[in-house]
């Protein structure tokens, strides 16, 4: 099994409605994705970013970092940069999968399980969870990795995704990379 980290929009520039509800928990969760991400690199795991485009269909990775680090909360882009080999996809929805070529990259890398951290926990992370489920994809996110905008939401969505889907959400430090 070959596993992958996702950072699920993380790269924001935390000028849309309801930013003034997840900065808060974003803070939290940023420490928990740079260890992942840092500990990603060391054990030779594919750290890959995706990310919503706000609607610019001209946007990318570079321009999703600048617009993060001239925006509301640079302080919780800077520390969650990609790193330069971490692959890059942009997405428009609510999942990772609708209409982005991840299928297509995680098949061409043999990847067949998905770490998710990021935002928003009761949104993109419980529908990608549940789009890598029905794909037979195995995946964990870790309960202290992932932002929400309703705690409580975010507590229940974590609940399905343990329950229903067989998702792996012990916190970041004891979450298996490989």
């Amino acid at each position: 099994m070959s596993s992958a980290l996702v950072v699920i929009d993380m790269l924001s520039p935390y000028d849309f409605p309801d930013a003034e509800k997840v900065a808060p928990h974003a803070e939290a969760v940023v420490p928990k994705i740079a260890a992942l991400i840092e500990r990603a690199i060391g054990e030779d795991v594919p750290v890959i970013y995706v990310n919503d485009n706000y609607g610019d269909w001209n946007s990318s990775a570079d321009e999703l970092v600048e617009a993060g680090m001239n925006g509301e909360r640079p302080d919780l882009v800077e520390p969650l940069k990609p790193p330069e080999d971490a692959s890059f996809v942009i997405k428009a929805r609510h999942t990772i999968f609708y209409g982005t070529p991840l299928e297509h990259l995680l098949e061409t890398e043999e990847i067949d399980r998905l770490v998710l951290v990021g935002q928003v926990t009761e949104q993109c992370i419980l529908y990608s969870a549940l789009d890598a489920h029905v794909r037979h994809i195995d995946v964990a996110v870790p309960a202290d990795a992932v932002a929400a905008l309703d705690p409580e939401l975010a507590e229940a969505a974590l609940k399905m995704m343990e329950v229903n889907m067989s998702s792996d959400v012990t916190p970041s430090a004891e979450c298996v990379l490989r």
